[in-house]
């Protein structure tokens, strides 16, 4: 029979584990902006595009791709179904006509509704960046093949799940808080504990902490090797 305090002890320091690497996703993600930039600069046959490269942001990239995607576009049109605001979608599709990657044009019987479409520049750069998201489902879809049907199931389902919570508004933040205090083993060392105060005092952390109580030490340990594999492996062709 397992010992429930050990099945206690072990999940809440798989937690803390699972905590630590999630900080160091975000941190993650952040770098990897640039990563992409740098593809698409050095996978270029154009030396102008691959100089503009150097100027693009992450949000003129995605405002780009939408215009790619459904021009000619109106503003609202790409912060409806992009989920960017009018105010950023208005400044960065100014810049963009600044570069000459897009262009305005209107309707016939409607020249007050301002459309945009991209420029034979943009089209080079809109396929540039279609190119970099192929290269990253085909990646993606081969390191992926490693897992088993039933992981699978388990990280979309985890995933699934993340999406459609909240990471800010919550109900039972006071009772995660709880469990964790109730769950954690009492022979820790002081310096432990303020290390794990100091990874859940943000909300952020509070409801990660609430999906985290749900799964025993089975799935803990399955999420955290994901985790490991999906991010932080070296992974080459």
């Amino acid at each position: 029979m397992i010992n429930y305090s050990m099945e206690k002890q072990n999940k809440y320091h798989l937690i803390k584990e699972f905590l630590e690497i999630v900080n160091a996703i975000q941190r993650r993600f952040q770098s990897e902006d640039d990563e992409e930039k740098q593809w698409m600069i050095q996978n270029s046959p154009n030396p102008i595009v691959a100089d503009l490269m150097k100027e693009m942001t992450v949000l003129m990239l995605h405002v780009l791709d939408a215009i790619g995607k459904l021009e000619p576009v109106n503003g609202i049109t790409i912060s409806k179904q992009f989920g960017i605001s009018k105010g950023s979608v208005s400044k960065i599709t100014r810049k963009l006509i600044d570069k000459q990657i897009i262009i305005i044009e209107y309707l016939p019987d409607n020249k007050k509704e301002i459309l945009f479409r991209t420029t034979s520049l943009g089209k080079e750069i809109f396929c540039l960046h279609q190119a970099l998201h192929h290269q990253i489902d085909l990646g993606a879809n081969r390191f992926l093949q490693r897992y088993t049907e039933d992981e699978m199931q388990f990280l979309v389902s985890a995933l699934r799940e993340v999406l459609h919570s909240s990471w800010i508004h919550t109900e039972t933040i006071g009772e995660s808080t709880a469990s964790s205090q109730q769950n954690a083993p009492t022979n820790i060392e002081p310096d432990t504990g303020k290390d794990l105060r100091f990874l859940t005092v943000t909300e952020e952390m509070n409801e990660i902490n609430v999906m985290l109580n749900k799964l025993d030490s089975c799935n803990l340990k399955k999420a955290k090797a994901i985790l490991n594999d999906v991010f932080f492996s070296v992974y080459e062709d």
